[in-house]
């Protein structure tokens, strides 16, 4: 059933759209907070902070999904390397200190 009034069904996807924001935000969050603790791991014993196979590997994983969820793989494909980009970023820096 959808609301009768336009505005009242603009607020409410609006509230859903930012809970679901706030909801990315924490479990990326929780990424980065794994991904630190991987960048240190690497940093200890002198691995690189790229690992190719494993970001390929990941990036079959989530255009598979994506593609299960009716998302555009290539975004999510894009949405990935952004974020590799950063985490890679923060290897790199744990590597150095």
């Amino acid at each position: 059933m959808t609301d009768t009034d336009p505005m009242q069904t603009l607020l409410r996807l609006r509230g859903t759209i930012d809970n679901i924001d706030a909801a990315l935000i924490f479990m990326l969050a929780e990424r980065f907070r794994a991904t630190k603790q991987v960048g240190v791991l690497k940093a200890e014993h002198g691995m690189p902070a790229s690992d190719p196979n494993r970001e390929e590997q990941q990036v079959q994983r989530l255009r598979r999904l994506a593609a299960e969820a009716d998302l555009d793989p290539a975004f999510a494909e894009k949405w990935f390397n952004f974020v590799v980009a950063e985490v890679i970023r923060h290897h790199e820096e744990a590597a150095a200190s």
